[in-house]
Protein backbone atom coordinates (compact mmCIF):
# COMPACT_ATOMS: atom_id res chain seq x y z
CA UNK A 1 0.00 0.00 0.00
CA UNK A 2 1.41 3.48 -0.75
CA UNK A 3 2.18 5.97 1.87
CA UNK A 4 -1.22 8.56 2.35
CA UNK A 5 0.59 11.75 2.17
CA UNK A 6 -2.39 14.02 0.35
CA UNK A 7 -5.22 15.45 2.45
CA UNK A 8 -8.65 15.94 0.02
CA UNK A 9 -11.59 17.86 1.28
CA UNK A 10 -14.92 16.77 -0.59
CA UNK A 11 -18.24 18.14 0.26
CA UNK A 12 -20.89 15.50 -0.18
CA UNK A 13 -25.16 15.66 0.71
CA UNK A 14 -26.13 14.00 4.79
CA UNK A 15 -27.25 10.68 2.07
CA UNK A 16 -24.13 10.01 0.41
CA UNK A 17 -22.30 10.02 3.89
CA UNK A 18 -24.73 8.21 5.47
CA UNK A 19 -24.32 5.17 2.82
CA UNK A 20 -20.72 5.61 3.25
CA UNK A 21 -20.88 5.25 7.38
CA UNK A 22 -22.94 2.30 7.00
CA UNK A 23 -20.65 0.36 4.41
CA UNK A 24 -18.05 1.49 6.86
CA UNK A 25 -19.90 0.00 9.91
CA UNK A 26 -21.07 -2.95 7.92
CA UNK A 27 -17.11 -3.71 6.87
CA UNK A 28 -15.48 -2.13 9.43
CA UNK A 29 -13.85 -0.13 7.69
CA UNK A 30 -13.02 3.55 7.95
CA UNK A 31 -15.25 6.29 5.24
CA UNK A 32 -11.88 7.21 3.96
CA UNK A 33 -11.18 3.16 2.80
CA UNK A 34 -13.98 2.86 1.12
CA UNK A 35 -13.98 6.49 -0.83
CA UNK A 36 -10.19 5.15 -1.77
CA UNK A 37 -11.47 1.73 -2.57
CA UNK A 38 -13.71 3.48 -5.06
CA UNK A 39 -11.53 5.57 -6.42
CA UNK A 40 -9.57 3.05 -7.35
CA UNK A 41 -11.93 0.64 -8.56
CA UNK A 42 -13.22 3.33 -10.92
CA UNK A 43 -9.36 4.32 -12.56
CA UNK A 44 -8.95 0.06 -12.96
CA UNK A 45 -12.34 -0.07 -14.52
CA UNK A 46 -11.35 2.63 -16.54
CA UNK A 47 -8.23 1.41 -17.60
CA UNK A 48 -9.76 -1.96 -18.69
CA UNK A 49 -12.16 -0.61 -20.83
CA UNK A 50 -8.90 1.44 -22.32
CA UNK A 51 -7.59 -1.97 -22.89
CA UNK A 52 -10.63 -3.27 -24.16
CA UNK A 53 -11.43 -0.52 -27.11
CA UNK A 54 -7.84 -1.30 -27.93
CA UNK A 55 -8.08 -4.50 -28.46
CA UNK A 56 -11.58 -3.90 -30.26
CA UNK A 57 -10.25 -2.00 -32.56
CA UNK A 58 -6.70 -4.00 -33.35
CA UNK A 59 -9.54 -6.36 -34.17
CA UNK A 60 -12.08 -4.29 -36.30
CA UNK A 61 -8.61 -2.97 -38.30
CA UNK A 62 -9.05 -3.75 -41.90
CA UNK A 63 -5.33 -4.48 -42.55
CA UNK A 64 -4.23 -3.41 -46.19
CA UNK A 65 -2.34 -5.68 -48.45
CA UNK A 66 0.99 -4.50 -46.83
CA UNK A 67 0.30 -5.32 -43.44
CA UNK A 68 0.30 -8.51 -41.74
CA UNK A 69 -2.76 -10.53 -40.77
CA UNK A 70 -4.23 -10.75 -37.41
CA UNK A 71 -2.60 -12.82 -34.89
CA UNK A 72 -5.96 -14.15 -33.50
CA UNK A 73 -4.99 -15.70 -30.58
CA UNK A 74 -2.86 -12.56 -29.48
CA UNK A 75 -6.24 -10.64 -29.74
CA UNK A 76 -8.31 -13.16 -27.28
CA UNK A 77 -5.50 -13.14 -24.91
CA UNK A 78 -5.94 -9.37 -24.84
CA UNK A 79 -9.68 -9.37 -24.77
CA UNK A 80 -9.88 -12.29 -21.95
CA UNK A 81 -6.81 -10.24 -19.96
CA UNK A 82 -8.96 -6.81 -19.83
CA UNK A 83 -11.99 -9.30 -19.10
CA UNK A 84 -10.14 -10.59 -16.37
CA UNK A 85 -9.43 -7.20 -14.99
CA UNK A 86 -12.80 -5.79 -15.41
CA UNK A 87 -14.36 -8.60 -13.37
CA UNK A 88 -11.88 -7.69 -10.58
CA UNK A 89 -13.04 -4.33 -10.16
Amino acid sequence: MSVLERRLQILIDHERFRLLESEAGRTGRSVAAIVRGALDAHFEAAAAIELRAAAADRLLAVPSVAEEPVDWADAKRDLQSSLDRVGRA
